[in-house]
Order: structure tokens, then C-alpha cells, then sequence
């Protein structure tokens, strides 16, 4: 029951992703407003919003002009239905319980990289938007991790008590460590062989990843990056002057560090020192 109602929660929040995609692109208040067909611009009701369903229904139309619907709702929705899974699972077998806080931290951050995978992929651009908030929840959460923080105490004094600073410090380096080296990518290219965009990236993907999965994260990426890069040139989809955006290769290597980053750590320890 309790995958069931992840999954679902993942479907809902990958419709919410979409309109909000939407709304990013079209420069429109995702708070207010109505959803509409993107072409048509008629008012979508109820029966129309059911995440991957109504577009089988529909077989893959608008109700109203019959104009297709992107492949992109459906599969938005099932991947962060998906990447929720992977993280309910990632919490029991990191925690052996299911923390609440730290659920919905994941799920936050989760969320806002799908829509920067999204948006890049779809206009080689990083919305600031979703990239700050993900930003400033990443340095509240890995503030609170650190603090533990007491109301009163037997003699009604209110206490404030430090943690381990690590939780806090690892991360930081990490964020700025590979921030600095995007920007210097970015500097030395002039802009074109690194967007700024992927500079922030990288730091909130620091903040959010630590070290040494940041390691991992950052040499997926671009291993990636490379190996698609390459096959895109041979099939000549592109050449070695086209541009390739990097923030989705950056988003899977965040996903793949988080949920396989200590395994692999382990196993390359493992061959290095045994």
C-alpha cells in the first residue's frame, strides 16, 4: 500500500512538473490560472489532468483540436513516479525506518531536477526559478542536519547544541570544490563549453550530494555527456561544433550518486586496497 501511494504521489507531482515546465516556458503564473491546451489554448477539465491515463484515453490528442500531445507528459509523470520509488527504497535502506523530513527534502530537490532536465534539454537553458529554491532547501536542510537544537531544559533555560560540523562541512567544500571547477571550465571556454547555468548546477549538486558521491556524480556526467556526444557525431546528428545541453547528464549523474554512488565507491575501494 505504501508503494502504491508513493507511485501515485509520483504521477500527481510529474503533472504538477509539466505545468509547471509549461508555465516556465510561457512565462505564466504557475500558482493561478487554469491548465490549457497548449494549442488550442482550451480549458482542460478533470477528466483531461489524469496523470498518463488521460493520455492513453485520449490516444495522445487534445480533446478539443485533436492536435497531439507531447510524449514528454506522460513520461515526465512515470519517471518521477519512478525516482520517488527509488527514493522511498533509498530511505529504508540507508535508515532502516522512514524519517519524514528527510522524505520530503528528496522529493523536493528530485523534483526540481526533473524539471531542470526538462527545461535544459528542451531549450538549453537552466531556469533559475527551480534551480535557487532547490538551492536555499539544500543549505537549510544540511543547516538543521547540523544543529540540534533544544527548547528548554530542566531548568527552563533554552539551549542551542552544535552536531557534527562533518554534516555540514563536507558538503560546503563539495559544493564550492565543484562549483569552481565548472566556473573554471566556463571561464576558460568563454561560455562555450559551459553554460553558467551549469556552474550553479553543480553547486547545488555538491550541497546536495557530499563528497566523495559528488565524485561519482561529476564522472558519470560527463562520461555520459561524452559517450552520447560521440554517437550523436557518428550517426551526424551533430557535429563537433554543436552545442549539447549538459544539465541532463548532470541530473542523471545526481541520480545515479544518490542512489548508486556508495556501491560503487565501495567496489572501487574494495579492488584498490584488497
Amino acid at each position: 500500500m505504501a508503494i502504491l501511494i508513493v507511485f501515485l504521489l509520483g504521477l500527481v507531482v510529474g503533472s504538477f512538473l509539466n505545468c509547471l515546465i509549461y508555465r516556465l516556458e510561457t512565462n505564466q503564473s504557475f500558482v493561478f490560472g487554469r491548465s490549457r491546451c497548449p494549442n488550442c489554448q482550451h480549458p482542460l477539465s478533470g477528466r483531461d489532468l489524469i496523470p498518463v491515463l488521460s493520455f492513453i484515453f485520449l490516444g495522445g490528442k487534445c480533446r478539443y483540436c485533436q492536435k497531439k500531445i507531447s510524449w514528454q507528459y506522460p513520461l515526465v509523470e512515470i519517471s518521477t513516479a519512478l525516482i520517488f520509488l527509488l527514493i522511498f527504497n533509498y530511505q529504508f535502506l540507508i535508515f532502516n525506518q522512514f524519517p519524514i523530513f528527510n522524505f520530503i527534502y528528496l522529493l523536493f530537490v528530485s523534483s526540481c531536477l526533473i524539471v531542470i532536465f526538462v527545461f535544459d534539454l528542451k531549450h538549453y537553458l537552466i531556469p533559475d526559478e527551480v534551480l535557487y529554491p532547490a538551492i536555499i532547501v539544500t543549505v537549510l536542510y544540511r543547516v538543521s542536519d547540523c544543529l540540534k537544537i533544544g527548547v528548554w531544559d530542566l531548568l527552563g533555560h533554552w539551549s542551542l547544541v552544535i552536531g557534527n560540523l562533518k554534516t555540514l562541512f563536507n558538503p560546503l567544500v563539495s559544493a564550492f570544490v565543484a562549483g569552481l571547477l565548472f566556473l573554471a571550465i566556463y571561464l576558460i571556454t568563454r561560455g562555450r563549453g559551459m553554460g553558467f547555468g551549469d556552474v550553479k548546477l553543480a553547486f547545488l549538486m555538491g550541497l546536495f550530494l557530499g563528497f566523495p558521491k559528488i565524485v561519482v556524480a561529476v564522472f558519470f556526467a560527463f562520461l555520459a555527456g561524452a559517450l552520447i556526444g560521440l554517437t550523436l557525431i557518428l550517426l551526424r546528428k551533430k557535429t563537433l561544433k554543436s552545442q549539447l545541453p549538459f544539465a541532463p547528464f548532470l541530473v542523471l549523474g545526481t541520480f545515479f550518486a544518490l542512489f548508486f554512488g556508495q556501491q560503487i565507491i565501495n567496489y572501487y575501494l574494495n579492488l584498490v586496497f584488497f
